[in-house]
């Protein structure tokens, strides 16, 4: 009888090493994954982060331009709005030549 227990006891204790290994490689196995995983999560945010940069700069390059397009138009208004006052005083120069000139015709 002590040797069946022996024996149950040898069997019970293999059964528990071999637990023993199959919960230290299904650690060491999901360890291996889990690095595996990170390294492709890290490989996918870098490839997202430089197309989140690729169009950023696009869109900064075209705000760029946009921004050259408006300076050269206000550079444009504000060379009319300069001009604008000399018009005026040609005008009315030219207003009161035209009336000199009727008046002597009218004479």
């Amino acid at each position: 009888m002590d040797s069946e227990i022996a024996v149950a006891l040898i069997g019970l204790g293999g059964v528990v090493v071999v637990a023993i290994i199959n919960i230290i490689t299904t650690l060491i196995s999901n360890r291996k994954q889990s690095e595996k995983t990170a390294a492709e999560f890290d490989k996918r945010i870098s490839l997202c982060e430089q197309a989140v940069n690729a169009k950023i700069d696009m869109q900064q390059a075209v705000v760029e331009v946009k921004i050259d397009t408006l300076t050269a138009e206000v550079r444009e208004h504000n060379n009319f709005a300069k001009r604008m006052p000399v018009v005026e005083e040609q005008i009315k120069v030219a207003n009161h030549r035209i009336e000199d000139l009727e008046k002597k015709v009218m004479v």
